[in-house]
Protein backbone atom coordinates (compact mmCIF):
# COMPACT_ATOMS: atom_id res chain seq x y z
CA UNK A 1 0.00 0.00 0.00
CA UNK A 2 1.41 3.50 -0.84
CA UNK A 3 2.05 6.40 1.43
CA UNK A 4 -1.53 8.08 -0.48
CA UNK A 5 -3.06 4.59 -0.45
CA UNK A 6 -2.74 4.80 3.44
CA UNK A 7 -3.53 8.35 4.05
CA UNK A 8 -6.91 7.71 2.29
CA UNK A 9 -7.56 4.89 4.35
CA UNK A 10 -6.34 6.53 7.48
CA UNK A 11 -9.10 9.93 6.57
CA UNK A 12 -12.21 8.40 5.50
CA UNK A 13 -15.35 9.76 6.53
CA UNK A 14 -16.70 9.21 9.66
CA UNK A 15 -20.14 7.22 10.46
CA UNK A 16 -21.77 10.92 11.97
CA UNK A 17 -21.63 12.19 8.53
CA UNK A 18 -22.40 9.27 6.35
CA UNK A 19 -25.54 9.05 7.03
CA UNK A 20 -26.45 12.72 6.18
CA UNK A 21 -28.73 13.44 3.53
CA UNK A 22 -26.23 15.46 1.62
CA UNK A 23 -23.40 12.10 1.78
CA UNK A 24 -26.01 10.24 0.35
CA UNK A 25 -27.62 12.34 -2.11
CA UNK A 26 -24.50 12.36 -3.66
CA UNK A 27 -23.70 8.49 -3.68
CA UNK A 28 -27.14 8.60 -5.47
CA UNK A 29 -28.69 6.81 -1.65
CA UNK A 30 -32.44 7.26 -0.44
CA UNK A 31 -32.77 10.39 1.50
CA UNK A 32 -35.42 11.60 3.74
CA UNK A 33 -35.49 14.69 2.10
CA UNK A 34 -33.51 16.59 -1.12
CA UNK A 35 -30.41 18.26 0.48
CA UNK A 36 -29.55 22.02 0.54
CA UNK A 37 -26.42 24.01 -0.08
CA UNK A 38 -25.76 27.39 -1.41
CA UNK A 39 -22.53 28.22 -3.11
CA UNK A 40 -21.20 31.31 -1.62
CA UNK A 41 -23.45 30.91 1.57
CA UNK A 42 -20.55 31.63 3.59
CA UNK A 43 -20.14 35.49 3.11
CA UNK A 44 -21.56 38.20 1.27
CA UNK A 45 -24.72 38.13 1.92
CA UNK A 46 -24.99 37.79 5.61
CA UNK A 47 -24.90 41.28 8.04
CA UNK A 48 -23.21 38.85 10.68
CA UNK A 49 -20.55 38.22 7.83
CA UNK A 50 -19.71 41.39 7.67
CA UNK A 51 -19.62 42.16 10.89
CA UNK A 52 -16.95 40.07 11.90
CA UNK A 53 -15.11 40.93 8.36
CA UNK A 54 -14.60 44.22 9.18
CA UNK A 55 -11.42 46.05 8.49
CA UNK A 56 -9.82 42.25 7.52
CA UNK A 57 -8.90 41.43 4.02
CA UNK A 58 -9.94 38.74 2.47
CA UNK A 59 -7.18 36.44 1.90
CA UNK A 60 -5.80 37.22 6.00
CA UNK A 61 -9.55 36.57 6.82
CA UNK A 62 -8.58 32.94 5.30
CA UNK A 63 -5.81 32.45 7.20
CA UNK A 64 -7.67 32.94 10.63
CA UNK A 65 -8.92 29.85 11.76
CA UNK A 66 -11.26 31.10 14.44
CA UNK A 67 -12.95 33.80 11.49
CA UNK A 68 -13.03 30.81 9.53
CA UNK A 69 -14.79 28.85 11.79
CA UNK A 70 -17.45 31.41 12.39
CA UNK A 71 -17.90 32.24 8.98
CA UNK A 72 -18.44 28.84 7.19
CA UNK A 73 -20.79 28.02 10.97
CA UNK A 74 -22.79 31.07 9.77
CA UNK A 75 -25.49 30.26 7.12
CA UNK A 76 -25.43 26.66 8.84
CA UNK A 77 -26.89 28.57 12.09
CA UNK A 78 -29.24 30.98 10.19
CA UNK A 79 -30.60 28.83 7.12
CA UNK A 80 -29.93 25.13 8.85
CA UNK A 81 -28.40 24.08 5.18
CA UNK A 82 -27.77 20.10 4.95
CA UNK A 83 -23.85 21.06 4.31
CA UNK A 84 -21.86 23.89 5.56
CA UNK A 85 -18.43 24.95 3.14
CA UNK A 86 -15.34 25.56 3.94
CA UNK A 87 -14.66 29.64 3.71
CA UNK A 88 -11.74 30.22 1.96
CA UNK A 89 -10.92 31.17 -1.49
CA UNK A 90 -9.35 29.70 -4.75
CA UNK A 91 -5.94 31.88 -4.69
CA UNK A 92 -4.89 30.88 -1.03
CA UNK A 93 -3.38 27.59 -2.64
CA UNK A 94 -1.00 29.76 -4.75
CA UNK A 95 -0.79 32.62 -1.56
CA UNK A 96 0.77 29.80 0.58
CA UNK A 97 3.27 28.40 -1.71
CA UNK A 98 4.33 32.30 -2.04
CA UNK A 99 2.94 33.56 -5.36
CA UNK A 100 2.74 37.26 -5.18
CA UNK A 101 -1.09 37.90 -5.35
CA UNK A 102 -3.81 39.75 -3.79
CA UNK A 103 -7.97 40.04 -3.87
CA UNK A 104 -8.58 43.51 -4.40
CA UNK A 105 -12.17 44.44 -3.86
CA UNK A 106 -14.21 44.78 -6.92
CA UNK A 107 -11.79 43.54 -9.04
CA UNK A 108 -10.81 40.16 -7.52
CA UNK A 109 -7.53 37.89 -7.67
CA UNK A 110 -4.85 39.99 -8.75
CA UNK A 111 -1.15 38.47 -9.84
CA UNK A 112 1.97 40.86 -9.16
CA UNK A 113 3.68 38.57 -11.69
CA UNK A 114 2.46 36.63 -14.33
CA UNK A 115 2.77 33.07 -15.50
CA UNK A 116 3.94 33.48 -19.12
CA UNK A 117 7.08 31.96 -19.83
CA UNK A 118 8.76 28.35 -19.12
CA UNK A 119 10.98 29.64 -16.54
CA UNK A 120 7.79 31.70 -14.40
CA UNK A 121 6.79 28.12 -14.00
CA UNK A 122 9.71 27.51 -11.25
CA UNK A 123 7.62 29.72 -8.94
CA UNK A 124 4.82 27.11 -8.91
CA UNK A 125 6.32 24.42 -5.98
CA UNK A 126 4.25 21.88 -4.63
CA UNK A 127 2.13 22.95 -1.57
CA UNK A 128 2.87 21.14 1.43
CA UNK A 129 0.86 20.41 4.05
CA UNK A 130 2.96 22.84 6.61
CA UNK A 131 2.07 25.84 3.83
CA UNK A 132 -1.62 26.02 5.32
CA UNK A 133 -1.70 24.89 8.88
CA UNK A 134 -4.52 27.26 9.53
CA UNK A 135 -6.54 24.91 7.15
CA UNK A 136 -6.30 22.11 9.34
CA UNK A 137 -6.54 23.97 12.30
CA UNK A 138 -9.58 25.60 10.81
CA UNK A 139 -11.44 22.17 9.62
CA UNK A 140 -10.73 20.46 13.13
CA UNK A 141 -12.47 23.06 14.73
CA UNK A 142 -15.39 23.50 12.23
CA UNK A 143 -15.30 19.64 12.31
CA UNK A 144 -15.86 19.41 16.14
CA UNK A 145 -18.84 22.10 15.93
CA UNK A 146 -21.25 20.61 12.85
CA UNK A 147 -21.35 17.22 14.49
CA UNK A 148 -23.23 14.89 12.03
CA UNK A 149 -23.46 17.98 9.25
CA UNK A 150 -21.08 17.69 6.12
CA UNK A 151 -18.60 20.17 5.29
CA UNK A 152 -17.39 20.37 2.26
CA UNK A 153 -13.71 20.99 1.05
CA UNK A 154 -13.19 23.02 -2.05
CA UNK A 155 -10.52 24.11 -4.41
CA UNK A 156 -9.82 25.76 -7.92
CA UNK A 157 -9.90 23.84 -10.85
CA UNK A 158 -6.39 23.91 -12.73
CA UNK A 159 -8.00 25.66 -15.67
CA UNK A 160 -9.65 28.50 -13.98
CA UNK A 161 -6.49 29.07 -11.76
CA UNK A 162 -3.93 29.26 -15.05
CA UNK A 163 -6.40 31.97 -16.15
CA UNK A 164 -5.67 34.03 -13.48
CA UNK A 165 -2.14 33.22 -13.28
CA UNK A 166 -1.88 33.72 -16.95
CA UNK A 167 -4.24 36.67 -17.87
CA UNK A 168 -2.88 38.36 -14.14
CA UNK A 169 -6.28 38.76 -13.24
CA UNK A 170 -10.26 38.28 -14.20
CA UNK A 171 -10.55 38.45 -17.84
CA UNK A 172 -13.57 38.48 -19.88
CA UNK A 173 -12.01 36.73 -22.89
CA UNK A 174 -9.09 34.57 -21.51
CA UNK A 175 -7.19 36.35 -24.31
CA UNK A 176 -3.42 35.42 -23.07
CA UNK A 177 -4.87 31.90 -21.36
CA UNK A 178 -6.12 30.74 -25.09
CA UNK A 179 -3.19 31.79 -27.24
CA UNK A 180 -0.67 29.92 -24.81
CA UNK A 181 -2.89 26.88 -25.08
CA UNK A 182 -2.74 26.87 -28.43
CA UNK A 183 0.28 28.60 -29.33
CA UNK A 184 2.53 27.02 -26.86
CA UNK A 185 0.43 23.31 -26.10
CA UNK A 186 3.52 21.63 -24.31
CA UNK A 187 4.00 24.83 -21.58
CA UNK A 188 0.51 24.41 -21.16
CA UNK A 189 0.07 21.05 -20.13
CA UNK A 190 3.19 21.89 -17.78
CA UNK A 191 1.30 24.50 -16.40
CA UNK A 192 -1.84 22.59 -15.80
CA UNK A 193 -0.09 19.66 -14.49
CA UNK A 194 1.78 21.66 -11.73
CA UNK A 195 -1.59 23.45 -10.83
CA UNK A 196 -3.20 20.04 -10.37
CA UNK A 197 -0.28 19.01 -8.33
CA UNK A 198 -0.82 21.81 -6.14
CA UNK A 199 -4.40 21.41 -5.83
CA UNK A 200 -4.73 17.92 -5.14
CA UNK A 201 -2.36 18.10 -2.17
CA UNK A 202 -4.42 21.53 -0.83
CA UNK A 203 -7.92 18.82 -1.08
CA UNK A 204 -5.91 16.24 0.57
CA UNK A 205 -4.96 18.27 3.33
CA UNK A 206 -9.15 19.47 3.70
CA UNK A 207 -9.71 15.83 3.49
CA UNK A 208 -7.42 14.58 5.97
CA UNK A 209 -8.30 17.48 8.26
CA UNK A 210 -12.02 16.20 8.41
CA UNK A 211 -13.93 16.87 4.89
CA UNK A 212 -16.93 14.95 4.31
CA UNK A 213 -16.77 15.82 0.36
CA UNK A 214 -15.05 17.87 -1.96
CA UNK A 215 -15.89 20.74 -4.81
CA UNK A 216 -13.90 21.46 -7.43
CA UNK A 217 -15.10 24.98 -8.83
CA UNK A 218 -13.59 25.58 -12.42
CA UNK A 219 -15.13 28.83 -12.77
CA UNK A 220 -14.24 30.37 -16.43
CA UNK A 221 -14.34 26.95 -18.17
CA UNK A 222 -17.29 28.22 -19.70
CA UNK A 223 -14.64 29.96 -21.92
CA UNK A 224 -13.87 26.76 -24.12
CA UNK A 225 -15.15 24.57 -26.67
CA UNK A 226 -15.33 20.95 -25.96
CA UNK A 227 -12.66 19.85 -28.06
CA UNK A 228 -10.39 22.23 -26.23
CA UNK A 229 -11.22 21.19 -23.25
CA UNK A 230 -11.21 17.42 -23.70
CA UNK A 231 -7.58 18.08 -25.48
CA UNK A 232 -6.44 20.85 -23.31
CA UNK A 233 -8.08 20.84 -19.73
CA UNK A 234 -9.87 17.35 -18.82
CA UNK A 235 -6.48 15.67 -18.29
CA UNK A 236 -5.73 17.75 -15.41
CA UNK A 237 -9.11 17.79 -13.99
CA UNK A 238 -9.09 14.17 -13.80
CA UNK A 239 -5.52 13.77 -12.07
CA UNK A 240 -6.86 16.11 -9.51
CA UNK A 241 -10.28 13.59 -8.99
CA UNK A 242 -7.60 11.09 -9.29
CA UNK A 243 -5.69 11.98 -6.52
CA UNK A 244 -7.93 12.20 -3.65
CA UNK A 245 -10.16 9.00 -5.24
CA UNK A 246 -8.77 6.62 -2.51
CA UNK A 247 -10.33 8.86 0.17
CA UNK A 248 -14.10 7.67 -0.21
CA UNK A 249 -15.13 11.03 0.00
CA UNK A 250 -18.16 12.53 -2.97
CA UNK A 251 -16.36 14.31 -5.76
CA UNK A 252 -18.33 17.75 -7.06
CA UNK A 253 -17.63 18.89 -10.12
CA UNK A 254 -19.04 22.52 -10.66
CA UNK A 255 -17.94 25.47 -14.13
CA UNK A 256 -20.18 28.18 -15.19
CA UNK A 257 -21.42 28.58 -18.62
CA UNK A 258 -20.53 24.66 -18.97
CA UNK A 259 -23.63 23.65 -20.55
CA UNK A 260 -21.86 22.26 -23.93
CA UNK A 261 -18.97 20.50 -21.11
CA UNK A 262 -21.45 18.80 -18.83
CA UNK A 263 -20.82 15.28 -20.33
CA UNK A 264 -17.29 16.26 -20.20
CA UNK A 265 -17.23 17.22 -16.88
CA UNK A 266 -18.39 14.01 -15.96
CA UNK A 267 -15.72 12.35 -17.70
CA UNK A 268 -13.33 13.75 -15.71
CA UNK A 269 -14.00 11.75 -12.63
CA UNK A 270 -16.73 13.89 -10.32
CA UNK A 271 -19.26 11.86 -8.36
CA UNK A 272 -21.56 14.75 -8.63
CA UNK A 273 -22.02 17.04 -11.46
CA UNK A 274 -22.98 20.52 -10.81
CA UNK A 275 -24.92 22.51 -13.40
CA UNK A 276 -25.87 26.10 -13.40
CA UNK A 277 -29.15 28.00 -14.71
CA UNK A 278 -28.94 27.82 -18.29
CA UNK A 279 -29.43 23.81 -18.50
CA UNK A 280 -33.00 22.37 -17.16
CA UNK A 281 -31.40 19.50 -15.19
CA UNK A 282 -33.32 16.93 -16.86
CA UNK A 283 -31.23 17.94 -20.24
CA UNK A 284 -28.01 17.62 -17.89
CA UNK A 285 -28.42 14.13 -16.88
CA UNK A 286 -29.12 13.15 -20.40
CA UNK A 287 -25.66 14.99 -21.18
CA UNK A 288 -23.59 13.92 -17.91
CA UNK A 289 -25.27 9.94 -18.43
CA UNK A 290 -25.67 7.50 -16.15
CA UNK A 291 -23.67 7.18 -12.26
CA UNK A 292 -23.66 10.46 -11.79
CA UNK A 293 -25.46 12.68 -9.03
CA UNK A 294 -26.45 16.31 -9.76
CA UNK A 295 -26.04 19.81 -8.12
CA UNK A 296 -27.80 22.56 -8.64
CA UNK A 297 -29.70 24.34 -9.98
CA UNK A 298 -31.89 27.74 -9.04
CA UNK A 299 -31.02 31.00 -10.90
CA UNK A 300 -29.51 33.00 -7.75
CA UNK A 301 -31.55 36.20 -9.74
CA UNK A 302 -35.34 34.37 -9.29
CA UNK A 303 -34.48 34.85 -5.10
CA UNK A 304 -35.21 38.81 -5.53
CA UNK A 305 -38.81 37.82 -6.90
CA UNK A 306 -41.31 37.32 -4.23
CA UNK A 307 -41.95 34.45 -2.62
CA UNK A 308 -44.58 32.57 -4.15
CA UNK A 309 -42.09 33.00 -8.00
CA UNK A 310 -39.31 31.52 -5.99
CA UNK A 311 -41.07 28.55 -4.92
CA UNK A 312 -42.56 28.11 -8.57
CA UNK A 313 -39.25 28.16 -9.79
CA UNK A 314 -38.17 25.41 -7.41
CA UNK A 315 -40.82 23.27 -7.66
CA UNK A 316 -39.39 23.65 -11.93
CA UNK A 317 -35.66 22.29 -10.58
CA UNK A 318 -37.30 19.32 -8.02
CA UNK A 319 -39.22 18.52 -10.90
CA UNK A 320 -36.79 17.73 -13.55
CA UNK A 321 -34.53 16.66 -10.79
CA UNK A 322 -36.53 13.48 -11.05
CA UNK A 323 -34.02 12.12 -13.77
CA UNK A 324 -30.93 12.06 -12.11
CA UNK A 325 -29.85 8.93 -10.09
CA UNK A 326 -29.34 11.44 -7.04
CA UNK A 327 -30.00 15.20 -6.33
CA UNK A 328 -28.16 18.27 -4.21
CA UNK A 329 -30.38 21.30 -4.63
CA UNK A 330 -28.06 24.35 -5.16
CA UNK A 331 -28.42 27.46 -7.22
CA UNK A 332 -26.50 27.82 -10.37
CA UNK A 333 -24.11 30.11 -9.02
CA UNK A 334 -23.10 31.83 -6.11
CA UNK A 335 -25.25 33.79 -3.49
CA UNK A 336 -25.26 37.04 -5.16
CA UNK A 337 -24.35 39.89 -2.64
CA UNK A 338 -27.50 41.78 -2.26
CA UNK A 339 -29.58 38.62 -1.75
CA UNK A 340 -32.11 38.85 1.23
CA UNK A 341 -30.80 35.98 3.41
CA UNK A 342 -34.20 35.31 4.54
CA UNK A 343 -35.02 34.42 1.32
CA UNK A 344 -32.52 31.82 1.57
CA UNK A 345 -34.10 30.49 4.91
CA UNK A 346 -37.19 30.20 2.94
CA UNK A 347 -35.84 28.17 0.29
CA UNK A 348 -34.38 25.63 2.34
CA UNK A 349 -37.38 25.16 4.67
CA UNK A 350 -39.79 24.96 0.85
CA UNK A 351 -37.26 22.26 -0.65
CA UNK A 352 -37.33 20.21 3.10
CA UNK A 353 -41.11 20.32 3.36
CA UNK A 354 -42.18 19.83 -0.25
CA UNK A 355 -39.48 16.64 -0.92
CA UNK A 356 -40.03 15.27 2.55
CA UNK A 357 -40.23 11.38 2.21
Amino acid sequence: MSADERAAADHRPTSATRGSAFIRACRREPVPHTPVWFMRQAGRSLPEYHKVREGIAMLDSCMRPDLVTEITLQPVRRHKVDAAIYFSDIVVPLKAIGLDLDIKPGVGPVVAEPVRTRADLDRLRPLEPDDVRYVTEAIGMLTAELGATPLIGFAGAPFTLASYLVEGGPSRNHERTKAMMYGDPQLWADLLDRLAVITSAFLKVQIEAGASAVQLFDSWVGALAPDDYRRSVLPASAKVFDAVAGYDVPRIHFGVGSGELLGLMGEAGADVVGVDWRVPLNEAAKRVGPGKALQGNLDPAVLFAPRTAVETKAREVLHAAQAAPGHVFNLGHGVLPTTDPDALTALVEFVHTTTER
